[in-house]
Formats: C-alpha cells, structure tokens, sequence
C-alpha cells in the first residue's frame, strides 16, 4: 500500500499508524541512502558556497551512518535556510517549523516550493463580511474593520438544531477532490493547500495544534518523511508556553471566581480552579448562542473569545491531571495585594515532544545550541543525535565583542554600581554618536532605568521596543521608527532575538546585563534541580543570541560591549556551552575537534 493510499489514523490506531508510516519511508529509502547526493537538491537559485558543501557532506555522513536525528549548530550567515531547503527537496515531503510569521515570509520569499501556514489573524472572516454587507473581494475593509477569521464562527446551528460547518468551510476531503459549492475561507484554503501540498513551512503553535489534536482529522496528510525545526534553541519554550497556562486577573473577574477559596500551592486546587473557569466560559457560550437577542444579531466576537477560553483551560486541566507531579505551580504574582497572575508550567518536555515529532527523520538547526543541553531538554539519547558544528563564515574584525566588565550586576545590585553601568553607556553611545545602534538588558525596570539615566543628547536617541509597549506602538512600528533614524538607539529585554539590524541599522551594540532566567520563581528553581546544565545554558543561548542582532552577512559589521563583569565569567567557565564559531571571537583556541 502506498503512502498516498493508506487510510487516515484512529483515536485507538494512531500509535500504530505512524509506527506502519515510518516503517514504510524507512524501506522505500533505505536502497537510496547510500547514494543520496544532497548537494544535488540545493536550491537551484543559489550558489552553494564552501560551508554548506562542508555541511552537507557531514549531514550525509551522518544519513549514511543511520542517523534520523540531526542537530545543527551553525551561525547568523551560514545560510541556514537554503540548508533547510536541501534538506526538505532530498525526501518526497516535508515540514519546515519556525517561530515567527516573519521567518515564514522569509521561507517563502525566497522559496516558492513551500506553502505556509499562518494563524486565523491573518485572514477575513467571510462569514462576518457577509453579514456586515462587504464584499468578499475587499480583504483590506475587512482586517481593517478587525473581522478576522480568529473571531468569526467556524461552527453554525443548522434548522434542526445539529452543529455544522460554515457555509465558507469545507471539509480537506472537498478540497482535495475539488468538489468545492462556495467560496472557500481563505484561511482554510491556505491550510487545506499546505496539508496537500510536499513541502510547507508553519509555525510553532500552528504545528503543535494540528499534530496534537487534529491527527483524526488530518491523518493521512500529516505523513511527511521529514520535518525540519529552526530555531530549535526555542523549541523548549514553545512547549512549555503551548502545554502550560497562565491565569490573568481578567479570567478570575470574568469567570467570577474568588481566587481566595483556592489553594494555589495544591495542584488538585488548581486542577479544580481550571475545571471552574473552563465550565464558566462554556455555559456563558452556550447562554448567549441560545438567547434570541444572539439569534437575531449574533456577536461573534463574544462567542470566539468564550470558546476560545472554554477550549483554552479545558485543555490545560487535561494535561496538568494527567501528569500533575510533572507541573510547577508558580506563586501568584499581586499587586497591591490583588491577585494578577499564576502560572503553571510542565518541567519535563519529552513527553510532549515524542508526540510533537511525528516523522521518520528530524533535522534541527540553530545558531545558538548545544547537543548535551538540547538532549537532556527534550529526552533525547545523545546516541541518537548526530551533531553538526559548524565555524562561522564572518571575518573576526566584523564582529568584535569588547568585554569591559564594568561591574557585576544581579536583580540586588546596589545604586552606585547601576550608575557605574550607565555611565559606560553614555560613554558609547557618545563615541557612536552618528550611528545607530541597540543596548540590550534583562528586564523592562532596567530599560526604563537606563532611559532615565542617559544624559539628555543621548535620551533623545532611544527607543524603549518590547513585544507590547505602553504607548500602544507595536515592535514593528517602532522598528521602522529606529529605520528611519540617523542615530537612533533601541533599547529591549526583548530583541535578544528575532530581529535584524544588518548594516547601517546597527553598527554597535551594548550588551548591559546578563539576562539569567528569574531564579526566584518556583519553575526556574525546579529545572535547575532537575537539568544542571540548564540554567547556564538558557543564559548563554540568550547572550549569543544578542550578540547577532547587529552582524547578519560576512560584509556586516559592528562592535559589540559587554558590560556585565559576570558574562565573561560564565562564558569562560562553560565553554561546553558554546559553539565552536564563537571561539574566536572570545580569543579562546580554535584548533581542530578531536
């Protein structure tokens, strides 16, 4: 039986069903291994330059030798995408996971055999321009207007009372056939057209949700011979965030819940507090669709947010009571003495990632990752992985990093050393005065500090850029403010990754404080326990990270100030950590692995 061919999983099969997949792409691969040229599937609108035939030639050894598992450590500049390309046109059909849509534009501009995935933000609901009398040709009107697929109804009540479909959704099976009676939802179109096509790149969440919980539905369009994960120093976090919960002021009020009845250190408690705001959101749901003032002018919006809650906590009781010992419960955050947050967060991930990794062959990259740590996270053996370092190809002159050690910092550091700290920036800034530039730090508090204590022709400069800043500007408004800049300076917690500032974008950066994880919080603590490499680890990923903000092709340059005494403690004192391309950078010897 075919791939093709083969019948879509079962609730009680799935298990066997990809067991049957895998056996099956293993054995119409194997006669082919030892032949297997990847350098001949390199994108054909690209020159494959030295490196990437030298990471090739090793990634094939590796295939050779038996490895389904391969990590990637290679830096800003390698040309990591076109690697991943390689990879993906070297077996039939594949997955490519990222962790932004901006990194899925990328894929996609550059590669048209790739169909994406994005979320239902992205899209009109056609159902809702219908209602408000728009035409379905005007996009632009309707994700003006905000009425986007994410708060439309996806599910309608049929005379007879029975739940179906919009009359704008079709099923994948009608898709497929092309036996489609309406417009079709663009973001379903898009969806249906990525499941069917070879190749296709989606992101974290997106991927998460359709292998966890949409195997029934999409079974047989999920078997792929490969899947390829970038970013994969992330992939921990977007397990975590997509497994675990946070539970906001706002849901307690809404919900009406007396967060005072519950005990937040007993995990049975919070079990129950989830039960209770999942049931809540559901029987308001289910009030309003049922009362004739909803029958007659329906508020989609309202509904969306009730299921999406309902759905949202639901789904996280499930996964905390299924393993309760493998969640830490946080302590509340307050303030003013009122509740406004918890959060409960898995510390074992491999669970979830055997779940998560559905195909035969698995190919993760990153710039910033190291085989002991990314094992030991995901529950990997280091037997299985075979491990890929590769040397940067940027001169050493272009990306400098001074390390100043202009004090020790932590969250207690006392007044005169902070100002030690800001001092040290003006100084910098004033010696890049007409150059832009970005200074990167540990918490937003710090920002706000740094801001408040440059000396006014500098202050001018800056630019405060988080995910969600208090002004209501989005990071990408601000973004293009620094862009349009001559000597703008932009300051995060944030950007220690995810954004590029090549060339005259930013010619130094300032790296004021290492950003360690919370080490008070109850979560941090119990990984630490449990995985003694993690703490360093998550650090130094984070600092190597920022330190490739500003260099992002073997013609950028910039400097690079570290300012915090104890980054090149920890740097030094961890070397294992640390990918072989920066070696040089940090002065350290650079001879041959053994």
């Amino acid at each position: 039986m075919t791939l093709k061919n083969r019948p879509c999983a079962t609730n009680s099969k799935t298990d066997d069903f990809y067991k049957a997949i895998w056996t099956e792409i293993l054995f119409s691969r194997k006669h082919k291994t030892d032949s297997l040229s990847l350098l001949d599937h390199f994108p054909q609108n690209l020159q494959a330059r030295e490196t990437q035939k030298e990471i090739l030639h090793e990634i094939q050894q590796n295939l050779k030798s038996g490895y389904r598992k391969i990590l990637l450590s290679a830096p800003t500049g390698i040309g990591k995408s076109a690697i991943a390309m390689t990879m993906t046109k070297s077996y039939e059909r594949s997955f490519i996971v990222t962790s932004s849509r901006n990194l899925q534009d990328q894929y996609t501009d550059d590669f048209e055999l790739l169909v994406p995935v994005k979320g239902k933000s992205n899209f009109p609901c056609f159902k809702t321009m219908e209602k408000e009398e728009i035409d379905l040709q005007q996009y632009d009107i309707a994700m003006s207007e905000g009425f986007t697929c994410d708060k439309g109804e996806c599910e309608e009540r049929s005379k007879n009372g029975k739940r179906q479909n919009c009359k704008f959704k079709p099923s994948i099976q009608d898709f497929e056939e092309k036996t489609l009676k309406e417009i079709t939802c663009p973001y379903y179109e898009q969806k249906y057209s990525a499941l069917l096509s070879a190749h296709s790149v989606w992101n974290y969440h997106s991927y998460f949700q359709t292998v966890k919980y949409n195997r029934n539905t999409y079974g047989k369009w999920l078997n792929r011979n490969i899947s390829v994960f970038d970013e994969a120093h992330s992939i921990e976090g977007h397990i975590t965030r997509f497994v675990g919960i946070e539970v906001l002021k706002k849901h307690v009020k809404e919900s009406k819940t007396r967060i005072s009845e519950y005990d937040l250190s007993d995990i049975d408690k919070v079990i129950r507090l989830m039960d209770d705001i999942a049931r809540y959101y559901g029987q308001r749901a289910r009030e309003i669709r049922e009362s004739s003032t909803y029958q007659n002018n329906p508020n989609y919006n309202l509904i969306y947010k009730l299921d999406s809650d309902s759905e949202r906590f639901a789904r996280a009781r499930q996964e905390i009571a299924s393993d309760p010992e493998n969640f830490i419960i946080n302590d509340p955050i307050t303030e003013k003495k009122e509740f406004k947050s918890l959060s409960i967060k898995p510390l074992d991930i491999s669970n979830y990632v055997r779940a998560f990794f559905i195909t035969p062959f698995q190919f993760f990259m990153s710039a910033t990752v190291n085989k002991d740590d990314f094992c030991q996270n995901m529950g990997f053996s280091p037997d299985e992985i075979a491990f890929v370092d590769a040397k940067s190809p940027f001169p050493l002159e272009n990306r400098k990093v001074k390390f100043f050690n202009t004090a020790p910092l932590s969250y207690k550091s006392p007044e005169v050393v902070e100002n030690r700290i800001f001092l040290k920036i003006n100084d910098i800034m004033s010696d890049h005065k007409n150059q832009r530039g970005i200074i990167l730090t540990s918490s937003r508090s710090r920002c706000q500090d740094i801001a408040k204590k440059l000396q006014p022709k500098n202050r001018d400069r800056i630019r405060i850029c988080h995910a969600t800043n208090p002004d209501g500007k989005t990071q990408d408004e601000i973004l293009k403010e620094h862009a349009d800049s001559k000597d703008g300076v932009l300051v995060s917690s944030s950007l220690w990754q995810g954004v590029d500032l090549k060339d005259g974008l930013s010619r130094f950066q300032i790296i004021a404080k290492s950003p360690y994880p919370n080490s008070t919080e109850r979560w941090v603590k119990s990984k630490m326990r449990r995985y003694p490499l993690w703490y360093e680890s998550q650090t130094i990923t984070k600092i190597l990270q920022g330190l490739g903000r500003s260099i992002r092709s073997k013609d950028d340059w910039a400097v690079t100030y570290v300012l915090d005494s104890t980054i090149e403690q920890l740097l030094d004192n961890s070397r294992n950590l640390v990918p072989r391309s920066y070696y040089g950078v940090f002065g350290w010897d650079v001879s041959p692995k053994n």
